[in-house]
């Protein structure tokens, strides 16, 4: 009524949020009330308000009387102006200018205290607040705030920083959002460091080269030593360092060139080093390193496997040799059982495949959709080794590394009417497989349409959550990879998004989820899911399409076929998502690969297939140059590719791989990454679309 009355027209109804108006509110209320001027209103002065304002207890259920009742802190039967001010929570909070933005940075695995610096006399409860998502009401496992029955000091205490936790927090006192702290968390990462080779022998005269990848937060700085000293006093013609000095190159090796090289990654949180060992020696003298070096050469690593009709091929990239041919009647090891059974009323003994992964480059899983089955290749005899039988109709497969489990989909039948979700355990161990079932999300599993676990990397070996998408429905259904169990659902219905498929960076720990078009065929634009709340932050602006992460997170890459768009964003050591960086494409893209730089440290490149026309993509993302690579003749019509869209794949060769391999319907093609133009193609292999990697993997 005061406010009505006795504020300006362009200030009322302001005092609901704005401190200083509401105290000037307060300040005219007691002025009226204390009609004597003794800076202490009682209850005659009350009554007479009373009156003079017509404020009878049929008004209203309380009356001014309630004041001198609830807000006479000391029972002396007045009410000073603190007084009114405590009844009105008028609170004086300060926040120091210099303190508005606050940064910590904590090294991973260590806690983090963030403390509010709003401040004043009966200060409300702090608030705290993730990309708009108030944190106090949620239960969540790492992050804790104290609440007012328990030593409430206006801090946010994070138990075990990961880097899915950067980012920017905000705090500010219950019902004054206006004054607000921010506070930025920064996490570092120790750097872990990469190889290649181990060890290698040289003859005298030819050419010598050790890589080395280093990750880590803030990104690591690399050095060289050769026994011990530092190698740029060394450097030389012949002895040159490149790629911004990841990579040692030596021309014309000399025997002196024989040594340990190590290369020292160092960053504000840590040190990491390891050995390359390099041995410059005749051919006559065939030592133990020069002969364990040509088994290694010559042996089971570095090959693609190359799933096709006529059984498996296993190829050796470098000189596009075929190692191995397993045709589809050979026996599995000791077993009777052949690889590809022939069924019933056929011809030809043909194979069926549809996904293959890399198991510790121990096994390879692949999947026989219309056998129910999934085959286990071992790597080291080249040989099918065990079938293990799955729902009907099994069709993707996900090695998961720090649980050492495969996850099998099954569709059930070829309309996919009867989903479910198998999961392997210890699938690297030469023991008798056998596949278990999850437990079903929401008591259900004829609904599972698709499942997405995040890849692990360099510096991150652990992933605990998996989402399981269900056909034509609105939520990520989180699932908790040890136990195989439900978590919770995350509700997408307020964008009307049903996911189609997802992506994810370690780098303040979000999801990117591709909707389906609506209903009237309208594309929808990308969600951003913030895993450590579990919610939803809102469109990726105007992104749309199929998302993929680079290796070590830094690089959202997607893809939209609708309008033929290839969008490029980086995501920052701090987990900021950038402006997207547009590549026009009418290719069609089926499947991208991501390969390390060859002339730049930290970056990545992408390569891309085509599922309509010849050509591949090549894009450097640091700089968005654009190469095609022509006449890679036609894809697998998507016809005969039921079990997946991406009807080309596209297959790299791991951290240190110069290699990358896609089929076309009748042959297999093998890309030159460091060259970024086709090394060979190998004829006769027909609808060889699922490639799997062995070696460095």
């Amino acid at each position: 009524m005061y406010d009505q009355r006795y504020m300006a027209t362009g200030n009322r109804g302001s005092h609901k949020n704005n401190m200083a108006t509401r105290k000037k509110l307060v300040d005219v209320v007691f002025q009226r009330f204390d009609a004597d001027g003794s800076r202490r209103v009682d209850s005659s002065e009350l009554s007479q308000v009373i009156k003079q304002e017509g404020l009878f207890k049929e008004v209203s259920e309380c009356t001014l009387f309630d004041l001198l009742k609830y807000n006479d802190i000391n029972d002396d039967e007045h009410l000073t102006k603190d007084e009114f001010y405590t009844a009105f929570e008028v609170f004086q909070l300060i926040l120091p200018d210099d303190q508005k933005l606050s940064i910590t940075t904590v090294t991973v695995g260590q806690s983090a205290v963030l403390t509010c610096a709003i401040k004043g006399e009966q200060r409300p409860p702090i608030i705290w607040k993730r990309n708009n998502q108030v944190l106090n009401s949620l239960d969540l496992e790492d992050i804790n705030i104290p609440t007012q029955d328990f030593g409430d000091d206006g801090s946010l205490y994070v138990t075990k920083v990961t880097t899915t936790h950067m980012g920017n927090y905000s705090c500010h006192a219950d019902g004054y959002e206006q004054l607000s702290q921010t506070h930025m968390l920064q996490v570092n990462v120790p750097p872990v460091i990469r190889v290649y080779p181990e060890s290698q022998a040289r003859e005298p005269g030819v050419t010598a080269s050790l890589r080395c990848h280093a990750e880590g937060i803030p990104n690591p700085q690399l050095a060289w030593l050769k026994n011990g000293m530092d190698i740029a006093t060394k450097l030389s013609k012949q002895l040159t360092l490149q790629a911004n000095g990841s990579e040692v190159h030596i021309s014309n090796v000399h025997f002196e060139d024989t040594g340990a090289y190590s290369c020292i990654a160092k960053n504000d949180a840590g040190v990491d080093e390891d050995i390359s060992s390099l041995f410059v020696e005749d051919s006559a003298r065939k030592t133990l390193a020069n002969i364990l070096w040509r088994e290694e050469g010559l042996g089971i690593a570095n090959m693609f496997y190359v799933f096709y009709e006529d059984g498996i091929k296993v190829i050796q990239p470098v000189a596009c040799e075929i190692q191995r041919h397993i045709k589809p009647s050979e026996k599995l090891l000791g077993l009777q059982a052949e690889v590809c059974p022939k069924s019933a009323g056929e011809t030809e003994q043909k194979c069926v495949w549809s996904s293959a992964v890399n198991v510790k480059d121990t096994f390879i899983y692949v999947t026989q959709p219309n056998l129910a089955r999934v085959l286990v290749v071992d790597i080291t005899a080249q040989k099918a080794v065990q079938t293990v039988s799955t729902d009907p109709y099994p069709v993707k497969l996900h090695y998961d590394k720090s649980h050492d489990q495969v996850w099998v989909l099954s569709w059930g039948d070829m309309e996919r009417n009867f989903p479910t979700l198998q999961v392997i355990n210890q699938a690297s161990g030469s023991v008798s497989h056998h596949t278990v079932h999850t437990q079903p999300v929401g008591r259900r599993f004829d609904r599972v349409d698709d499942f997405f676990i995040p890849a692990a990397s360099l510096i991150i070996n652990h992933i605990r959550f998996g989402i399981v998408l269900h056909r034509n429905e609105p939520a990520l259904h989180k699932i908790d990879l040890e136990t195989t169990s439900s978590v919770k659902n995350i509700s997408l219905r307020e964008y009307n998004c049903i996911p189609k498929s997802l992506a994810y960076t370690h780098l303040g720990g979000y999801y990117f989820v591709n909707c389906r078009p609506d209903s009237t065929g309208t594309t929808q634009p990308q969600l951003i899911v913030d895993s450590v709340t579990d919610s939803v932050i809102g469109p990726n602006g105007d992104v749309t399409g199929t998302p993929y992460v680079s290796p070590d997170g830094h690089y959202l890459v997607t893809v939209d076929d609708h309008d033929g768009l290839m969008r490029i964003q980086q995501i920052t050591v701090r987990g900021e998502i950038g402006k997207p960086f547009d590549i026009h494409t009418n290719l069609h893209l089926s499947d991208v690969a991501f390969q390390p730089s060859f002339t730049e440290v930290h970056q990545y490149n992408i390569f891309g297939t085509s599922g309509r026309q010849t050509d591949s993509l090549y894009v450097e993302l640091s700089t968005g140059n654009v190469k095609m690579i022509k006449s890679l003749k036609e894809a697998t019509k998507t016809s005969d590719w039921p079990w997946s869209s991406r009807n080309r794949v596209m297959t790299g060769s791991g951290l240190f791989g110069q290699y990358l391999m896609t089929p076309s319907r009748e042959s297999i093609f093998i890309l030159d990454g460091r060259l970024n133009k086709l090394n060979c193609e190998i004829t006769d292999v027909i609808k060889g679309n699922v490639v799997a990697w062995v070696g460095e993997s």
